[in-house]
């Protein structure tokens, strides 16, 4: 069975191979080829429908949790298209959460350069 971890990694994998193909035969490399901003654009949009969803489960249907699921799946593509674009591993993303990891988040935005 694949790990979290795996599982990212294996998409990334296949996020940095569509930087070469054909833009007419593959969604992702469409989105490079369109540029940073095109990404981002996505990914503003993914987080909406992820807020809109989120929201829709907590009024209590539980069948929106399969929707929640789906956009925040979505929003975490996105989100690696853009690491992908820039070159920045699943590893340096994992390598901050750890170091997160046990630490309270008021002490971890406390430390952050004003």
């Amino acid at each position: 069975m694949s790990t979290p971890e795996d599982v990212l990694q294996a998409l990334y994998i296949t996020l940095q191979q569509r930087k070469s193909a054909d833009p007419g035969k593959s969604y992702v490399a469409g989105l490079y080829a369109k540029g940073v901003d095109a990404i981002l654009k996505k990914i503003g949009e993914e987080a909406g429908e992820t807020l809109i969803a989120g929201k829709n489960l907590a009024s209590g249907n539980p069948d929106d949790r399969a929707a929640l699921l789906h956009e925040v799946a979505d929003l975490w593509f996105h989100t690696l298209v853009l690491l992908a674009a820039y070159d920045l591993p699943v590893s340096a993303l994992t390598d901050e959460l750890a170091q997160r990891m046990g630490r309270s988040g008021l002490e971890e935005k406390a430390a952050r350069p004003k």
